[in-house]
């Protein structure tokens, strides 16, 4: 086919679906309902989500001797379980339905998370004195996240090399730390620690992709140089 022929409705229709689902928009390009343009909102849930994450990756690698979560409940409830889940809301009215899904699944996976820490709600207070159980059932609760998370990587992979970065650096973390807590309920500290840090090292990686995802959203809507943040093509596949 000569390259000035007209794209076919199966190219276009692929390319509309791409970018539904790569968490950026064509340059300058919005949404239009009611004969209103609607602005972006997936660079503000990227960001919450990449903030969010990296200060409780500190956490996890225990830098500057840090071992509690608890300074970024704020950050679990407000920036991740209120921001990223209303900016969802509008990936649904935008008619991006992958990103709503994601954006409302990892709110709502770090304003749990944030409930967890959070004394009002008693989680600990429960348990008692029986730690095997508490670690047990955080163990449990970051596998069925993996599991989850497992079918937005899945859904990724005709998106770009960045996000689908991301999605696999989430899998591990979530993995690595329902491991960790496993260990933990099995009376190995040390080891414990290990692997906790491990995940700590995954989860800071996929707020650096987070942050770099971004910059490209922010770039890609103020109508800017689309090389300062390249996403990978990934159009070869499927």
């Amino acid at each position: 086919m000569d390259s000035s022929s007209p794209p076919t409705a199966t190219s276009a229709t692929r390319r509309a679906r791409l970018n539904a689902k790569a968490f950026v928009d064509e340059p300058g390009r919005h949404s239009w309902i009611g004969g209103r343009s609607l602005g972006n909102p997936t660079a503000f849930a990227l960001g919450a989500f990449a903030t969010t994450i990296t200060t409780l990756s500190c956490t996890l690698m225990e830098w500057r001797g840090l071992t509690t979560a608890n300074a970024f409940i704020g950050n679990f409830f407000f920036i991740a379980g209120i921001g990223m889940v209303l900016s969802a809301q509008w990936e649904l009215v935008r008619g991006n339905s992958y990103n709503y899904t994601v954006f409302s699944a990892y709110g709502m996976f770090y304003g749990g998370f944030g409930a967890i820490l959070t004394p009002l709600f008693g989680v600990s207070y429960t348990f008692g004195d029986d730690t095997i159980g508490y670690n047990n059932a955080l163990g449990f609760f970051c596998i069925l996240w993996t599991v989850f998370n497992t079918f937005f990587l899945l859904g990724s992979l005709t998106t770009n090399i960045v996000t689908i970065a991301t999605y696999t650096a989430l899998e591990i973390y979530l993995c690595l730390l329902g491991a960790s807590y496993f260990v933990a309920a099995d009376g190995a500290a040390d080891t414990a620690v290990t692997v906790k840090k491990a995940a700590g090292a995954f989860a800071f990686i996929a707020g650096m992709l987070g942050y770099y995802s971004m910059g490209n959203a922010i770039c890609e809507d103020q109508c800017l140089p689309s090389y300062l943040f390249p996403m990978g093509d990934v159009s070869f596949i499927g």
